[in-house]
C-alpha cells in the first residue's frame, strides 16, 4: 500500500500524551527496502502488548548532517511525516521531500490518536542511516525527453577535440605510452546522475562554431587542444547512450553523451543504466553513411559533453596550440545544476 504523506510539526511537551494510559510498542528492528530515488519502504517489529491502539505512525526523516551543511539549521523542528497506521512494509514517496543519492536517516513512533485530536505517541525507535538511490532509466528518459525539446537543428561537424594544459598531454606521453586514459566522471551535473563518480571515460567536445563549422577557438580547458577525426570514435562498432541534461543558472544547456565501443566495460555500465539512442536518428549527434562516406552531425543549440569509455591513442590525432582565449566561465568541473530551471528538470528529486 502506498501511503502520501503529509508534514506535520510537533514538539515533546504536546506529544507526551497522558501518563496514566498503557505505552504504545516501541518500533525496532527498523528495514529499509526497495530504495528508489524518490521513495523506499519501511517496516519494522513491535511488541504485539496494545499494538490495537495504535492509529497512526510518525515517521522523523532528515537528511544526514555532513560538515559543509548549515550550522544554524533549527534542530528543534522535527521532520515529522503522520502516516495512518496501515499492514507494513509502507510506502514512503513523495519527491517534495527526497533527493536522489542522499543519505538520510529515519526514526519511527507509534502513535494512537484521541478523541480531543492530540496523539499519544510510543519513545522513537533506534535512528537508521540510508541513501536514496540514482535516477533510474525511466527517469533519465523523462530527462531526454526534455533535452529533445531544445536540441534544435543539426550541424555538420567532422571531428571530436578535447582541450587540455600542455603540461597533460606531457604526462600522457611520458607515463602512459601516448594513450589519454579514462577517469571516473566528476559530479557536474543532475544529482541523481548514474555516470556522476561512477562512469569511467574522456570527455571530448564536438560543438562548430555557427558560420566555420570549425570547432571554436576559446575554451575553458586549457591552450593544448586534440582533435581527432569523428569516425574514430564514433562509428556504427560503438553504442550512444543519453547521460544528461542540465544548466548552470545559464540560458545554454548542456547534453552529456557517452560513446562505448560495442561490448567494453563502459557498453555493459551504460547498457544497464542509461538509455540507448539510434546512433543515425537521434536529436542529439548523429553517424550515417551517405555514399560510402560517414556523415556526422550534432545538435545546434544545447552544449554536448561526449564520454568515451576508452582509452585514446594521441597518435589518432593531433595536438596543436588554440588561438583563442581560456574561457573559465564555461567550465563544467563539478558544475551545480539549477534545481530551479523548468526546461532540464524532472518531476523527482533534484
Amino acid at each position: 500500500e502506498q501511503i502520501m504523506l503529509v508534514f506535520c510539526a510537533g514538539n515533546k511537551s504536546q506529544d507526551s500524551g497522558i501518563a496514566e494510559m498503557e505505552e504504545l510498542p516501541v518500533p525496532h528492528n527498523i528495514k529499509i527496502s526497495n530504495i528508489t530515488c524518490d521513495s523506499f519502504k519501511i517496516s519494522w517489529d513491535m511488541d504485539s502488548k496494545s499494538k490495537d491502539r495504535i492509529t497512526h505512525y510518525f515517521i522523523d526523516l532528515n537528511k544526514k548532517e555532513n560538515k559543509n551543511s548549515n550550522k544554524f539549521k533549527h534542530k528543534d523542528v522535527p521532520t515529522k511525516l503522520v502516516a495512518k497506521a496501515v499492514p507494513l512494509p509502507m510506502t514512503v514517496r513523495g519527491h517534495w521531500f527526497l533527493s536522489p543519492r542522499t543519505e538520510y536517516t529515519v526514526a519511527v513512533q507509534t502513535a494512537s490518536k484521541q478523541v480531543d485530536g492530540d496523539y499519544v505517541v510510543s519513545e522513537w525507535s533506534e535512528i537508521i542511516e540510508f541513501c536514496t538511490a540514482d535516477y533510474s532509466k525511466v527517469h533519465l528518459t523523462q530527462l531526454l525527453e526534455k533535452a529533445e525539446v531544445i536540441a534544435g537543428r543539426m550541424l555538420k561537424m567532422s571531428v571530436f577535440y578535447r582541450n587540455q594544459h600542455k603540461e597533460y598531454f606531457d604526462y600522457i606521453r611520458e607515463h602512459h605510452g601516448n594513450a589519454m586514459q579514462p577517469s571516473v566522471k566528476d559530479n557536474s551535473g543532475s544529482h541523481g546522475s548514474p555516470i556522476s563518480g561512477k562512469l569511467e571515460g574522456i570527455f571530448f567536445s564536438c560543438n562548430t562554431e555557427f558560420n566555420t563549422g570549425k570547432p571554436p577557438q576559446d575554451s575553458p580547458y586549457g591552450r593544448y587542444r586534440y582533435e581527432i577525426a569523428a569516425e574514430k570514435l564514433f562509428n556504427p562498432n560503438t553504442n550512444l547512450y543519453f547521460g544528461d541534461f542540465y544548466c548552470m543558472y545559464t540560458a545554454y544547456h548542456y547534453v552529456i553523451l557517452v560513446i562505448a565501443p560495442v561490448g567494453s566495460p563502459g557498453d555493459e555500465f551504460c547498457k544497464q543504466r542509461l538509455p540507448q539512442l539510434n546512433i543515425k536518428d537521434n536529436k542529439f549527434l548523429t553517424c550515417d553513411e551517405e555514399d560510402g562516406v560517414m556523415v556526422y552531425h550534432h545538435a545546434q543549440d544545447v552544449i554536448l559533453e561526449v564520454i568515451y569509455t576508452d582509452p585514446v591513442d594521441l597518435s589518432l590525432g593531433t595536438v596543436a596550440e588554440i588561438t583563442g582565449h581560456q574561457l573559465m566561465s564555461l567550465s563544467t568541473a563539478n558544475a551545480k545544476k539549477d534545481p530551479s530551471c523548468k526546461t532540464c528538470n524532472i518531476s523527482v528529486g533534484r
